[in-house]
């Protein structure tokens, strides 16, 4: 079964534009550098809260991208326009 991270976190009003601009690269270097990547998307939520959901092929996988981090400059450059993380959690996608 499909890994899903969930992480929701904030951004400061002002760096909402850096944030969508550096997604593009992020999942660009995603694509390249993370083994069992299969996709995310982005949710804009109230009170400028965003919620990431990445879904990975295998657990292993996910722990090895989180292993990494922020390793390339588009992954680092999103990470960077991140104002503080809310909360981070692995689930199973059932469906």
């Amino acid at each position: 079964m499909t890994t899903v991270e969930l992480t929701r976190f904030r951004v400061l009003a002002e760096k909402t534009e850096e944030l969508l601009a550096a997604r593009v690269d992020m999942l660009k270097d995603f694509e390249a550098d993370r083994a069992g990547f299969l996709g995310a998307r982005l949710v804009q939520l109230p009170d400028n809260e965003w919620l990431d959901i990445v879904e990975w092929a295998t657990p292993e996988d996910y722990a090895t991208s989180s292993e990494k981090g922020p390793n390339l400059p588009g992954i680092a450059r999103f990470f960077a326009a991140i104002d503080s993380l809310v909360v981070a959690e692995e689930g199973t996608l059932t469906e």
